[in-house]
């Protein structure tokens, strides 16, 4: 056919389609083996000659939107702006001359082409489009994609380069996450959509992840420690002892779950046991962060709006021990129970040793992420109304005084705690919906949530302890304490002795 078509033409609509019928056969799965023998008469592969001869023979016969065969569908259309549909591939072209355009589309052809990169995979049929007469080409192309495209898959528009042989982007562009089957070229030829291997990687990220995991192990148990020694000198009312305990379970279940965050860095180097073990506790710990931030502000709540009744210590922390631990082992339990037990690919994945995400409001992981979308949402509005209230207070009598000194000492560590607990996972759910094709938008939110929950520990030790007058002076009467004595404290200590004596 090609040689016909380079030395004779074709003058007739039946011969045009004769050789179109054949072209059609050749695309039959039965023939699929044939396809890898080479070309002997050029350095060009089977599917290439096959490619462009069947484009010139379109391009210079009457075909009409009839033409269609079982593996080749054909459709023609002029005017400054046409529209061709071949398998459900639709292409439009927008011109400032008058012209027909033609448009095939081919059946498995896209299996046959060599695939002349090493990071994308052909996700499309092959769709060529010729033209006469027309200037100025802006053409928009909508492929179905052969395999659905996953979150942070990155696609390629590219046209086939008959004279390098190979697959290239130059001239379009692809229409990124919320187009993802669309793309814009500026000429014609034969096009196709390509889908990257593997998704977008985000550079030093993981290196930002471990830095600040290990940052924030090495702050909570300082936090602990330090919460271990002023906790007789600080905890002097009842806000102050639950405020204390919170900030302690918050600490303590926040260093279990990075622990068994950095134990599981490694998926592969560890059993599915140990896998789902991880999960789970990961699971539980940052679901039990969370409501225990949810009772502190509870607390606070309460205390702002009823200044003047108070609620039984006891009361408060069986409140909290049930919100803080009972709520989040429900929420595992069930959800492990009806997830085939905690099974692989089901409740865990072991490729992340962390819950499944399946797609929009699939997979277990939204038994995590809309509780604390919740308890974000209520420790914001609880921030917000304890700080209107207490401006509110400023100007009644003192009385109870001290309890209003507790709430405003508690209030300064709130209002940086609730950001740190709080506003990290408004980018943490912006993350869900964001694609990593979008680029900078995309990266920027994803290094604000990695870097300030990596050291949220960190974050932690500056806030409620370093950050905490109480607990600082308490912390360094207790080293002043311990301290030996210098040389000039000594000797006035002796002075002061004999003058005694």
């Amino acid at each position: 056919m090609s040689i016909i078509l380079t030395n004779h033409g074709v003058n007739d609509t039946t011969t045009s389609n004769n050789f179109l019928a054949s072209s059609s056969n050749l695309l039959d799965g039965s023939l699929g083996n044939s396809w890898n023998n080479p070309n002997p008469e050029s350095n060009k592969t089977l599917a290439e000659k096959y490619l462009q001869s069947v484009e010139d023979l379109i391009a210079i016969s009457n075909i009409s939107n009839d033409s269609d065969q079982k593996n080749i569908h054909i459709d023609t259309c002029s005017g400054d702006e046409c529209t061709n549909t071949v398998f459900n591939a639709t292409v439009t072209v927008r011109s400032s001359g008058n012209g027909i355009v033609k448009t095939a589309g081919f059946k498995y052809l896209q299996d046959y082409l060599p695939n002349t990169t090493h990071t994308f995979n052909i996700n499309s049929i092959v769709v060529s489009t010729t033209q006469r007469g027309k200037e100025n080409l802006e053409i928009t192309l909508k492929f179905p994609l052969l395999t659905p495209r996953p979150r942070h898959f990155e696609l390629q528009c590219v046209s086939w380069n008959y004279n390098q042989s190979n697959w290239t982007d130059e001239g379009c562009v692809w229409g990124g996450a919320s187009k993802p089957d669309e793309c814009t070229c500026n000429h014609l030829t034969s096009f196709a959509i390509l889908m990257s291997r593997y998704p977008i990687k985000i550079p030093y990220m993981t290196e930002i992840t471990y830095a600040g995991l290990s940052a924030s192990v090495v702050s909570l148990v300082i936090s602990l420690l330090i919460e271990l020694i002023v906790w007789s000198k600080v905890v002097k009312t009842n806000t102050l002892h639950l405020r204390h305990t919170a900030h302690v379970n918050i600490s303590l279940c926040l260093l279990v779950a990075d622990c068994c965050f950095l134990a599981s860095s490694q998926p592969k180097s560890i059993s599915e046991i140990w896998c789902r073990i991880a999960a789970l506790l990961k699971h539980f710990c940052y679901l039990a962060m969370f409501f225990w931030m949810l009772s502190l502000s509870t607390m606070l709540l309460h205390q702002a709006v009823f200044l003047f009744h108070k609620v039984g210590k006891k009361t408060y922390l069986r409140f909290s021990l049930i919100l803080g631990y009972v709520c989040p082992f429900l929420i595992v339990f069930i959800t492990f129970l009806t997830n085939n037990g905690g099974a692989q690919d089901a409740y865990f994945s072991l490729e992340t040793c962390w819950l499944v995400y399946s797609g929009l409001l699939k997979g277990t992981i939204y038994t995590f992420i809309l509780p604390v979308g919740i308890i974000v949402f209520i420790n914001l509005f609880a921030m917000i109304v304890v700080i209107m209230k207490l401006l509110d207070h400023r100007s009644r009598e003192k009385s109870h005084e001290k309890e209003i000194q507790a709430a405003k000492t508690v209030l300064r560590s709130v209002i940086l705690l609730t950001p740190i607990f709080g506003l990290p996972w408004i980018f943490g759910f912006a993350t869900f919906s964001l694609d990593l094709t979008a680029r900078a938008v995309t990266l920027a939110v994803n290094y604000a949530f990695v870097v300030l929950n990596a050291f949220q520990g960190l974050f932690i030790l500056l806030t409620t302890c370093l950050g905490d007058r109480m607990t600082r002076e308490a912390l360094l009467n207790s080293f002043r304490k311990k301290a030996p004595p210098t040389i000039s404290e000594s000797s006035t200590n002796l002075e002061t002795t004999t003058k005694k004596s």
